[in-house]
């Protein structure tokens, strides 16, 4: 099937957007608190479904959380301390690039936890998330799913792209042929944290246009009514004459001096 082209998808996206913003104001004069997380493959799409879904939004309010790997003391506190100190306030969304998922996916699947901590991850993390949901928190989970000969030819623009290059990662050359220890990692992490108030919800990526148009959908579409009627104040006429700017005007760079 042919994939989505960008004037399409750019002229579907637009409206969302829109959307998006009532929706942001929704969640700050309601004061609600909104949690995303994006969980998926490596080259899946998460952070191009972020993108699209914090572009226009106040960086004040909405925030991306992409934690690196955990430092030496983060390692020896309790495994979700690091993820709570991100969480909404009153009025925020937060949309998690990866989140404590981390260990339910790569670091089972790469042996970076033992089995006692992969075993208590699965008992604690529905309880974890039951009492974000109970305390009022809006928590949408998504994993973002792409076959692994889509995910081969992604992994090769990488590659070759000079500024996609910083995406791949030793660990993402490591996965690499573990995507059948990546799949059984997942249904074991569904089947141990699907519940009422934290299900997750699976996007086909395969075509990444068609899958943050599917998601941000979906997000909009779970959401209560979010129109909040805010009108745009009045803007005066400035009375008396404006000012100019003055400046010294940077020079191109052909004009200036080259050392032989």
């Amino acid at each position: 099937m042919a994939k989505l082209k960008r004037k399409e998808y750019d002229e579907l996206l637009q409206p969302l957007q829109l959307e998006l913003t009532m929706m942001a104001r929704w969640v700050q004069h309601s004061g609600q608190r909104l949690l995303v997380l994006f969980e998926g493959r490596d080259t899946a799409g998460k952070g191009g479904a972020i993108q699209a879904i914090s572009q226009h939004l106040n960086p004040r309010q909405c925030r991306v959380v992409a934690l690196p790997k955990p430092t030496d003391r983060e390692s020896t506190q309790w495994y979700f301390q690091r993820y709570a100190t991100h969480l909404p306030a009153a009025g925020e969304i937060v949309l998690m690039d990866r989140s404590w998922y981390n260990r339910a996916g790569v670091e089972r699947v790469m042996g970076y936890c033992s089995e006692t901590e992969y075993q208590q991850f699965l008992h604690q993390a529905p309880v974890f998330e039951q009492l974000l949901v109970d305390d009022g928190i809006l928590l949408f989970k998504y994993w973002l799913c792409v076959d692994q000969e889509q995910q081969e030819k992604r992994f090769a623009e990488r590659h070759v792209d000079p500024l996609k290059g910083w995406k791949l990662s030793p660990v993402d050359l490591k996965s690499r042929s573990k995507y059948s220890a990546y799949t059984e990692a997942r249904e074991a992490m569904l089947r141990a944290t699907h519940r009422d108030g934290a299900q997750w919800t699976l996007v086909d990526f395969n075509d990444q246009r068609l899958g943050r148009l599917t998601l941000v959908r979906n997000l909009l579409d779970r959401l209560p009514d979010t129109r909040v009627d805010a009108p745009l104040p009045e803007l005066p006429k400035l009375k008396g004459k404006l000012h100019r700017e003055h400046y010294d005007v940077l020079k191109p760079i052909e004009d200036f001096p080259v050392e032989e």
